[in-house]
């Protein structure tokens, strides 16, 4: 499978044990996290310079509950900071990434 079409294909890649080297790194920090691998999402984001890698930086920081950072992130995304429940936002992110907003 190339990129998954939605989010439902997405979910259905959880079931491997690595993300394809051919997907973007948004989608591949979106990935890590919808694994448990924090650490791996986040280092994806950080050398990411640009509002997508800002906006799941700040979604990461608000999952290990540092609204402070997060605050910063969203900023730099020229989003709101969330309201949604963490699921809610990872699934928002994800659609972004492949273009079903």
């Amino acid at each position: 499978m190339t990129i998954p079409e939605n989010y439902t294909e997405f979910t259905e890649t959880l079931a491997e044990d690595t993300p394809k080297k051919s997907w973007p790194s948004a989608l591949k920090a979106l990935w890590y996290d919808a694994k448990g691998d924090w650490e791996a999402s986040h280092n994806i984001a950080q050398d990411m310079h640009d509002a997508m890698g800002s906006w799941i930086h700040a979604y990461l920081h608000r999952k290990e509950g540092d609204k402070f950072n997060a605050g910063y992130w969203y900023r730099k995304a020229n989003r709101p900071f969330s309201n949604k429940s963490l699921s809610e936002e990872l699934k928002e992110l994800v659609e972004f990434v492949l273009g079903e907003d």
